[in-house]
């Protein structure tokens, strides 16, 4: 269930039935020269979605914008600052919280967010742990890439030309899921280097097409659906478990 197409009155009645809510975060940042500028995004969410469906969970909207400040070299990119998204997180985990809802699993799509997430987590427990907080908050971070099906079948697919940004498994990820919106480049493997981020300018120096050690152009919808599917099993496995458990 999507929670921006219920009523007020059946979110009431869902977080009655459950406190636990699923919240996709991704991120609006280039992805090499055929990956979309919103594939961590809408991967996150697709998968959030279909998670929900095969589980009845609630689905929160998709934190869009995540923390991208070393892709502003290419065009298109947003990023917010990791003291905003920070706040951002806290303030939708907060709001629901106040409604009722005690379990927030994130499940997330873009690796650059992962450290500001968890400070988040941080800040949300100081919060509800001082004097006049709600208490009994849980918060987990998930990332859709990060198990062992994905993993196997990237390297099955890919071996050592998955790389670190812009990878053909993530790419293969929208291609099913936008068949519309697959883009044609012509690419050579990119070179093997160590990742390094540093500033917008010095990755656009070291990554010039955006790619980090990748090889998009491998990519193809049928591989995109084989992973697609292995990562809402395994993720759907994990939410039911979590949700589950006894607060």
């Amino acid at each position: 269930m999507r929670l921006q197409m219920l009523t007020w009155a059946e979110a009431e009645a869902a977080v009655a039935a459950s406190d636990a809510i699923i919240i996709p975060i991704g991120s609006t940042e280039q992805h090499g020269p055929n990956g979309l500028i919103g594939t961590d995004a809408v991967t996150a969410e697709a998968i959030c979605l279909e998670i929900g469906e095969r589980t009845g969970a609630l689905v929160a909207p998709v934190i869009s914008i995540g923390m991208a400040r070393h892709h502003m070299a290419f065009a298109g990119s947003m990023t917010l600052q990791p003291e905003t998204l920070i706040l951002v997180i806290r303030d939708c985990v907060t709001s629901l919280a106040q409604h009722g809802f005690r379990r927030f699993y994130f499940l997330n799509g873009h690796g650059g967010n992962i450290s500001t997430i968890n400070k988040a987590f941080e800040e949300i427990a100081a919060d509800e742990n001082a004097p006049g907080g709600k208490g009994a908050i849980t918060c987990v971070l998930r990332n859709w890439w990060a198990h062992d099906e994905a993993k196997a079948l990237s390297e099955k697919y890919y071996g050592d030309q998955e790389g670190y940004h812009a990878t053909p498994s993530e790419v293969a990820v929208t291609q099913h899921l936008y068949p519309d919106h697959i883009k044609r480049v012509e690419m050579e493997p990119a070179p093997r280097q160590k990742p390094r981020i540093g500033s917008a300018a010095e990755y656009r120096s070291r990554y010039p097409d955006g790619r980090m050690s990748s090889n998009p152009a491998l990519a193809t919808p049928e591989q995109g659906k084989e992973i697609y599917d292995a990562t809402v099993a395994h993720w759907a496995k994990d939410f039911e478990s979590f949700a589950g458990q006894v607060s």
